[in-house]
């Protein structure tokens, strides 16, 4: 048997030291690969079967155009003080589709689980978790993709922006944030109940969530009991500091920070543990 000294010198000698990260190395790429491989195949399929993209755009676009159009008149109103209707209705959009497309990623989860390919996949990785990594890459890329769009047709529609550059990188952070948020809780759903069935159970909880916040007019024209659920809703602080950055004037920036990131650090954990199942399930 070795010294517990001489053990401890051979585990700190440059050889061993280049060993271990070398092995650091090769598992760390493993992982990426694995991940690139499943975001890669996952927009691939979105590209060449546009009925999997389009809900994701067609849904951001067409509030965009029913509530900045159909209900503009309501800048009007007294008390309504944000400097354009469009804008006031572009962010609440903005962030709606940042959540949904998040939870749009767990339709493809569902899926592959049905097809049998999300199993295989976990039986060839040696870290599951680059799996999930490989549907969160997809789904921000895929966010990223309808924002461009939905923002390019609110400008060509009239839309201002007071905020300036540095107001709008907030906000699109702010925006990033919530997609990761709803793609862990979408993640951890799926995880845990493995079929396409399942969607429901993603949908409408965060369809309850982004219904209650101020939608249509700022919080303070709120009456009855949407007021009163508004004020105890997370999601409104973030609308209106995401409406405070387009305007340039920020407000509770940090706090609507916080709020997400939070939310999205227990999904992190809900999304994890639901992981931790579908590997006992086999």
């Amino acid at each position: 048997m070795r010294e517990p000294g001489r053990r401890a010198r051979e585990e700190a000698s440059p050889g061993a030291r280049r060993e271990r990260a070398r092995l650091v190395s090769n598992r760390r790429s493993r992982y990426w690969s694995v991940a690139r491989t499943v975001a890669w195949r996952n927009l691939h399929l979105a590209m060449r079967s546009p009925a999997l993209l389009l809900p994701s755009l067609v849904f951001p676009l067409f509030f965009y155009m029913a509530f900045a159009g159909g209900l503009s008149t309501v800048g009007g109103l007294p008390g309504f003080d944000y400097y354009n209707y469009d804008a006031f209705q572009f962010v609440f959009v903005l962030l709606q589709s940042a959540a949904f497309g998040g939870v749009f990623i767990g339709f493809s989860i569902g899926a592959d689980f049905d097809s049998g390919f999300t199993r295989r996949l976990m039986l060839a990785a040696r870290d599951r978790s680059a799996v999930i990594a490989g549907y969160g890459i997809a789904a921000v890329v895929r966010a990223v993709l309808v924002w461009v769009v939905v923002f390019g047709i609110a400008l060509a529609t009239g839309m201002e922006v007071a905020g300036s550059g540095i107001d709008l990188v907030g906000l699109v952070g702010l925006a990033l944030v919530v997609n990761v948020a709803a793609f862990f809780f979408a993640a951890g759903v799926m995880t845990r109940l493995r079929t396409l069935q399942a969607a429901p159970a993603m949908q409408l909880p965060l369809f309850m969530i982004l219904m209650t916040a101020p939608i249509y007019v700022p919080r303070n024209l709120l009456e009855g009991w949407i007021s009163s659920v508004a004020k105890v809703n997370p999601f409104t602080a973030i609308v209106e500091a995401g409406r405070s950055l387009m305007a340039g004037d920020p407000f509770h920036v940090l706090l609507a920070f916080a709020a997400a990131a939070s939310g999205a650090v227990l999904l992190v954990i809900f999304s994890w543990r639901g992981l931790r199942k579908a590997e006992a399930a086999g």
